[in-house]
């Protein structure tokens, strides 16, 4: 990477999966406009839906999720009760009939739910929508827990999961140590291996690099130990160093993390592994085998990008339930209360447990499809993009006089209105959608480094 390029790459921005980005919601948004925007689901279209489980076993340092620390079942058990109670709480304003397409459960660690608590919530759920044959349910796993409990491996199965995500990381001994996530190759390959025999058919992988202590020979060392397990979909996120957020990392000793240069190495590095293995580059920072679902998607142009980071999921909405929960629907974007006793105490006084939203404006819903094509296509037409959405071309001069001096880097090239990111300018797509970010400059919200 030049210079100028490494120059970008550490720039502050956001990553995206959203437009306006969380920073920007706001929180004198009504919990009654939420509703009014459920009451107005169109029944015809399928939605996708979303469940955050806070809770973990065990503290990992590098972690900058809304997480919660078990020590006991208790929480967890109360939690699973104040999800059914929200789940009602949303069915109960939805037009009857509505189809699911995708379901994820995130967090934290779902799997930190008993396998009866898990499976009475999916029992709701189906109870409630009508989930499409080909719909997609996915779960986050940790190793640590699962190859505990052999029970929840098979019940995940039973339950119809066709997809598995594991939080690997990486496996250097040291590494772990300084992230305080301690789980050797075998016992990640057991749980994979558990889940895969219970009829759970793709499995992913998350990697980091720029950890501390990390080093290009480990994170490929990694790579090599994990493509053996082969992983459906492999996702490789730079480790984002946000103590004034999560203060959980100030236990992270801030000189032992690489460096821009060694940060930029570790992702080139990883991204030539992967491909030798026979994964093919998705957008930023994913990976999958040509057969999986993604790569389809991305090969076809219909890869799309939510709070979950990229996404085959084409639903218009996305209904969120939990804690920090984020939803998405053709109006606006919505988060639940992030704290689980504000939000719990929402729920069972009968009230949406809101705690900030944004309306969509027509220049939202444009700038929003012109970062999510650059993000996941690498290229975009922005009269084109006005066009889609019944709005006046030529409509960003001083965005596109930006883009000139970014081609001139090397980052994009551009004819007109048609912009199309270089090999380079792909690792650095969240630099020039931020170029059509027009809340940026606010300076509201604290940013990662592009790479």
């Amino acid at each position: 990477m030049t210079d100028r390029l490494a120059a970008y790459a550490r720039r502050a921005v956001p990553r995206y999966t959203s437009y306006p980005t969380a920073p920007h919601f706001r929180e004198d948004f009504a919990p009654a406009t939420y509703a009014d925007w459920l009451r107005r689901t169109d029944p015809a279209q399928p939605v996708s839906l979303y469940l955050h489980v806070p809770f973990c076993r065990q503290v990992c340092s590098y972690c900058g999720c809304n997480m919660k620390l078990a020590a006991s079942y208790a929480p967890i058990a109360a939690y699973a009760e104040a999800l059914h109670a929200e789940i009602d709480l949303v069915v109960a304003l939805l037009p009857r009939g509505i189809k699911v397409t995708h379901l994820a459960w995130g967090g934290g660690t779902p799997t930190a739910l008993a396998p009866d608590d898990l499976a009475a919530l999916m029992d709701r759920l189906r109870h409630h929508f009508t989930f499409l044959p080909e719909a997609e349910l996915s779960i986050e796993s940790d190793p640590r827990t699962l190859t505990l409990t052999p029970e929840m491996a098979a019940r995940i199965g039973a339950l119809g999961f066709t997809r598995a995500s594991f939080g690997v990381q990486e496996f250097d001994p040291k590494v772990q140590q300084a992230i305080n996530r301690i789980q050797p190759p075998d016992m990640v390959a057991r749980a994979v291996d558990a889940l895969r025999a219970a009829g759970v058919a793709r499995i992913n992988f998350d990697l980091i690099y720029g950890l501390p202590h990390q080093t290009e020979e480990t994170l490929l060392t990694t790579i090599e130990t994990a493509a053996a397990m082969r992983p459906d979909r492999v996702a490789l996120f730079g480790y984002a160093h946000v103590p004034w957020m999560a203060k959980r990392q100030r236990l992270i000793d801030e000189a032992a993390l690489p460096g821009g240069p060694a940060r930029a190495r570790q992702s080139e590095g990883a991204a030539e592994a992967l491909a030798t293995h026979g994964y093919q580059a998705i957008g930023l920072d994913h990976f999958a085998l040509p057969d999986d679902s993604m790569a389809i998607a991305a090969r076809q142009g219909t890869l799309r990008r939510n709070f979950q980071g990229y996404t085959t999921d084409t639903a218009e909405t996305l209904i969120g339930f939990g804690a920090t929960a984020i939803g998405r629907s053709p109006f606006g974007h919505v988060q639940n209360l992030a704290e689980t006793g504000a939000w719990s105490r929402a729920v069972f006084e009968g009230t949406l447990p809101i705690g900030k939203g944004v309306a969509l404006s027509p220049e939202d819903r444009l700038r929003g499809h012109v970062i999510e094509r650059l993000m996941c296509d690498g290229q975009v037409n922005t009269d084109e993009a006005a066009r889609s959405l019944g709005a006046p071309e030529a409509w960003c001069p001083e965005e596109l006089t930006t883009l000139d001096s970014m081609a001139t880097d090397g980052l994009l090239t551009r004819h007109g209105a048609a912009i199309t990111l270089t090999p380079e300018g792909r690792k650095l797509a969240r630099v020039v959608a931020a170029v059509f970010d027009s809340y940026l400059a606010g300076g509201k919200g604290r940013h990662s480094a592009a790479v």
